[in-house]
């Protein structure tokens, strides 16, 4: 489980394509810490590192993964928002997030609040925001301000403009999704299909 606080950014480093699968190579600040077999969320992807070589480490996405998220537009040099796993007992400083990317959405405008950016994103398919609820963009737990079928806009703060690859988007952008997995059984119960 995450939380949708970004620790770091990582770099992308190397990109091996072995059948369907796609094998990303990433250094990060933390790199060190990590262990095979760890669950670290990449853009609010969760991956399993299968290797680590010095200060760079390696993750898998299989075909599925490369269906559901934005990985597939990934190139050698892209900025990756990264979160290892909750540690037991940590603090729970954003929402449940399970880093299991929803859809991808496109950002559709982005507006300079002279102190805030706020960014609207639309997406395919019957999940629902509310405002005020959360979301998971990239991996960044953020809270929802306006809610329209099919799209969404949330504000961005400098420190998370800053430390986050929120900086590096532009119109026509693709991110990930995370619906809120409270939101999601909510509407399974009341009979959605999410």
């Amino acid at each position: 489980m995450f939380t949708g606080i970004i620790e770091t950014q990582g770099k992308l480093e190397a990109i091996r394509h072995e059948g369907t699968n796609v094998h990303f190579t990433l250094s990060s600040s933390f790199t060190d810490e990590l262990r095979i077999d760890q669950s670290v969320a990449h853009d609010g992807c969760c991956l399993t590192v299968v290797d680590i070589q010095g200060k760079s480490y390696t993750v898998t996405a299989i075909q599925e993964t490369l269906n559901k998220t934005n990985l597939g537009h990934w190139n050698v040099g892209h900025s990756v928002n990264l979160e290892r796993c909750m540690a037991a007992g940590g603090r729970f400083d954003g929402h449940i997030v399970q880093g299991h990317v929803d859809t991808t959405a496109e950002c559709i405008s982005i507006n300079d609040l002279n102190g805030s950016w706020e960014y609207t994103f639309s997406y395919i398919g019957d999940q629902l925001t509310v405002e005020k609820g959360s979301i998971t963009v990239n991996g960044v737990s953020l809270t929802v301000v306006n809610s329209q079928a099919n799209q969404f806009s949330v504000c961005i703060i400098p420190y998370t403009y800053e430390h986050t690859n929120f900086n590096e988007l532009k119109v026509g952008s693709p991110v990930n999704l995370e619906f809120d997995i409270i939101g999601k059984y909510v509407a399974r119960l009341m009979g959605q299909s999410c």
